[in-house]
């Protein structure tokens, strides 16, 4: 279902220099993949939903936790990026569909990394 989003995301220098550490492997397996994805639809219903984001493209961190990895990797860390790469205009609140497409983005790329 991602491999095309993937495929383009590969071809950008600057996204597919995210990987993910040994720190961060070691902290998922911790966690489990549930806790991960809890992590993922709360940081985009907080940090990524809104339709205005006072400091957009400045959220999410480069680092610190996994979920701003695979943020940054799969383009789903401000909605600059997520206008450009999934077509998810800017100003709109995002809805529970645009939300959980975003979140399984993000999931689909800590499996494969991990």
């Amino acid at each position: 279902m991602y491999d095309e989003l993937f495929q383009r995301l590969s071809k950008s220098k600057f996204r597919s220099r995210f990987k993910l550490k040994e720190k961060e492997k070691v902290y998922i397996d911790a966690k489990g993949l549930d806790t991960i994805k809890s992590h993922a639809k709360d940081f985009i219903s907080k940090r990524i939903a809104p339709a205005h984001i006072p400091n957009d493209g400045k959220q999410t961190p480069m680092r610190g936790h996994p979920v701003f990895i695979a943020q940054h990797a799969t383009a789903t860390c401000c909605r600059g990026c997520i206008e450009k790469w999934h077509r998810i205009p800017k100003g709109i609140q995002l809805n529970e569909a645009q939300q959980e497409y975003l979140t399984g983005v993000i999931m689909e790329w800590i499996k494969r990394a991990v």
